[in-house]
């Protein structure tokens, strides 16, 4: 974890503009409003009409639905649109936002593209994860050289609002985090349905099926976080040769399960790296 970093005066009077309205910034607005940002300091460019309802709902920012002149007052521009639409945004936006900060929440979409679309080298790219949402994510950043110290605590100032961070220092990583933490909770969301599925078939209900596997979850993360031990030691403890736990492990190991979900994982870091050719041409 990496901890909050003192905000500059500059950077808490900052304007902020959120290009796209969807999950992700509605987590950041979520966060920055918590912590004490004036909602005048925000403005959200949203071009459906349906999530733009819904940010008028829960926020009280500006919310429109094409960028125009308004943009030019951000001093940290957040592009949080999907892969495949964000060339098209940045050709709508660029015109206002040159002199911007600019923060990428877009998965596969490398900074030099994203610097030349804007024109703009002061980047940042984020991989936050869906956690963001109850203020219990983990995002990874990396920033372009043009960015500077005071843009570095721009950009925390934002994600510090929901959950930890941490810097890395090549781009090429963020591969890696997007398979890792950013696809990581669907991982999980989907070995909670498998013990769910389990725990019914051998004769709980849903319900309590439901509340023993996101418990065990819950408690196995929060010990694993802080413990001095690595993983492999905190299984070691409990798994007594011959016991039901060693039982359910070694069918998993004569399954392959540790490495097929390796390849999983690899096939997601691969995907990364696709899109960031494919959304990312010229």
């Amino acid at each position: 974890m990496t901890a909050p970093t003192t905000q500059s005066p500059d950077t808490r009077n900052q304007q902020i503009a959120f290009i796209g309205g969807g999950n992700m910034a509605s987590a950041l607005i979520g966060g920055l409003l918590k912590r004490g940002l004036p909602a005048d300091q925000i403005q959200v460019i949203e071009p459906f009409a349906e999530q733009r309802a819904r940010l008028v709902q829960q926020f009280p920012v500006e919310v429109s639905e094409a960028p125009g002149e308004s943009l030019r007052r951000a001093g940290l521009v957040v592009w949080a649109v999907k892969p495949q639409t964000f060339r098209e945004a940045a050709g709508q936006s660029c015109a206002h936002t040159r002199s911007a900060l600019h923060l990428s929440v877009a998965a596969g979409i490398r900074s030099d593209t994203i610097a030349g679309w804007l024109g703009s080298e002061r980047v940042v790219r984020a991989m936050p994860n869906t956690p963001a949402l109850i203020g219990q994510g983990i995002t990874a950043l990396f920033a372009r050289s043009a960015a500077t110290d005071t843009d570095r605590l721009a950009v925390e100032r934002v994600v510090q609002t929901t959950g930890d961070f941490l810097w890395l220092d090549q781009e090429a990583q963020l591969d890696a985090v997007t398979a890792l933490s950013g696809s990581g909770p669907a991982y999980v969301f989907y070995f909670i349905e498998a013990m769910v599925q389990a725990g019914i078939g051998m004769g709980l209900s849903t319900g309590q099926a439901h509340q023993l596997a996101v418990g065990t979850f819950v408690g196995a993360s929060a010990l694993a976080r802080e413990a001095t031990e690595p993983p492999d030691v905190l299984r070691a403890r409990v798994t007594s040769k011959g016991g039901t736990t060693y039982a359910a492990l070694m069918s998993m190991e004569q399954n392959g399960i540790q490495a097929l979900f390796i390849q999983a994982m690899q096939a997601a870091r691969q995907r990364a790296s696709e899109m960031g050719d494919e959304f990312g041409a010229n």
